[in-house]
């Protein structure tokens, strides 16, 4: 599985597989890091300073841009700093 949620303020993307094989699932860093890195792009330059994006696969080959959830994980974007935490579903 590999699916995400908001409450409108945080936003928690799961990656997990129960055979440890599930797709990729990847978010883009804070939009601060990334205009600070390509002060040229026009496009990451017209970006809000809020925008986020999860994907299965990166977008574009900007390096630095994309952080990978990894299996059994959960990519935690918030306001605060990011976070990647284990992901164990309970029975």
């Amino acid at each position: 599985m590999t699916v995400a949620t908001t409450d409108g303020e945080t936003t928690w993307a799961f990656r997990y597989s129960s055979e440890r094989d599930s797709r990729a699932l990847h978010f883009n860093t804070r939009m601060e890091a990334l205009k600070g890195l390509y002060p040229d792009s026009l496009e990451v330059q017209g970006l809000s300073d809020e925008t986020r994006v999860v994907v299965l696969e990166p977008l574009g080959d900007l390096q630095g841009a994309w952080n990978e959830v990894p299996e059994s994980d959960v990519g935690i974007v918030q306001p605060r700093a990011d976070e990647l935490r284990p992901f164990r579903p309970q029975h």
